[in-house]
């Protein structure tokens, strides 16, 4: 009996790792197609003519690459500064004792429950007053109001689960409480640390509305608003491009989830032995 049961649970487990996986096997299946294999009757799993015209073109004829740089500096700059941000609040809230601190972590988990389309108007009125509308700075300052305290709650769980003895023995063996953050602390908070970069990344690469309200220079543009703009038009879709643009978008993101993954267990002892 027991089986018989976990031959089913693999086969429904199977199943949904590919219904799952089969838009992006389609994605690249038709990114590789010539043009006119993408609207054959029946349709082909697997392209009878293997092609990388799509991609020629992508990155030669149209504005892919400036999309792309903008969204890496974009992705790149604000989890930067969320993490940071965060990890010294999470730090604050969680091990200094002074009044109201209960209340601004519950605040600050009250900001993430608004929905962010709420923010959008005055978000842009404050960024057009101060010079910042249609840059790439702009949707800087946005993604980081609405990554941040998500971040902040999230690294106070993780620094509320590291064990205040380990700082309070670095502080007795003479270590400064920078030092002790710093050789102590950070070690504990990597995989929260890591886990919340890979969030705000992911959210900053894959913002639409921000970036369609508040970008509208080919200059600042990231990949979102981009890559619709040049391909998706009331009269056509230019499906091998998009559906080769879909892939390269994607491709960030596999690589830096691949890279990062290997480091979300190993910060749990670290730090926590002394020599």
């Amino acid at each position: 009996m027991r089986f018989v049961r976990r031959i089913f649970f693999n086969l429904a487990a199977w199943a949904v790792v590919l219904a799952v996986a089969f838009p992006l096997f389609w994605m690249i299946v038709t990114s590789v197609k010539p043009q006119f294999e993408l609207f054959r009757r029946p349709p082909t799993f697997l392209p009878d003519t293997f092609t990388l015209e799509h991609y020629a073109r992508l990155l030669i004829d149209t504005a892919f690459l400036v999309y792309f740089k903008n969204s890496v500096i974009l992705a790149t700059t604000t989890t930067v500064i969320v993490v940071a941000i965060a990890t010294l609040g999470a730090y604050s809230l969680v091990r200094f004792r002074y009044r109201g601190r209960e209340n601004l972590a519950f605040l600050v988990l009250f900001t993430y429950l608004l929905p962010s389309v709420v923010l959008l108007l005055p978000l842009y009125l404050m960024l057009v007053r101060v010079g910042l509308s249609n840059t790439i700075a702009s949707l800087v300052v946005a993604y980081t109001t609405f990554a941040l305290p998500y971040a902040l709650w999230l690294l106070r769980s993780f620094m509320a689960g590291i064990p205040e003895d380990l700082e309070s023995a670095a502080l007795v063996d003479g270590a400064s409480r920078l030092g002790a953050f710093w050789d102590v602390i950070l070690p504990q908070l990597l995989p929260g640390i890591i886990s919340t970069a890979l969030f705000t990344f992911i959210l900053s690469w894959n913002e639409y509305l921000y970036a369609l309200v508040l970008v509208n220079s080919d200059s600042a543009r990231p990949l979102t608003t981009g890559v619709v703009n040049m391909l998706v038009s009331a009269f056509n879709i230019e499906w091998s491009l998009l559906m080769a643009a879909s892939v390269m978008m994607s491709v960030p993101l596999i690589v830096v989830f691949a890279f990062l993954q290997s480091y979300l267990t190993r910060g749990f002892g670290a730090g926590a032995v002394k020599g």
